[in-house]
């Protein structure tokens, strides 16, 4: 069963994702990097979620 934390962090990985390579095409570093920051804010949260979802399990 997939939680509220896993959907966001994977929102926030593919807005990352866009996000990078709409600083790639244009030139804008500084957009790059701001979608490169937001893919590893999405991983960390999904893998709260991942922990939080084991967890759940567990008990």
């Amino acid at each position: 069963m997939v939680n509220r934390d896993q959907v966001a962090g994977i929102a926030k990985q593919v807005k990352g994702s866009v996000k990078q390579a709409a600083g790639k095409a244009t030139g804008n570093r500084r957009m790059q990097v701001e979608g490169v920051s937001e893919k590893i804010a999405g991983k960390v949260r999904k893998a709260y979620g991942d922990v939080k979802d084991k967890v759940r399990k567990a008990l």
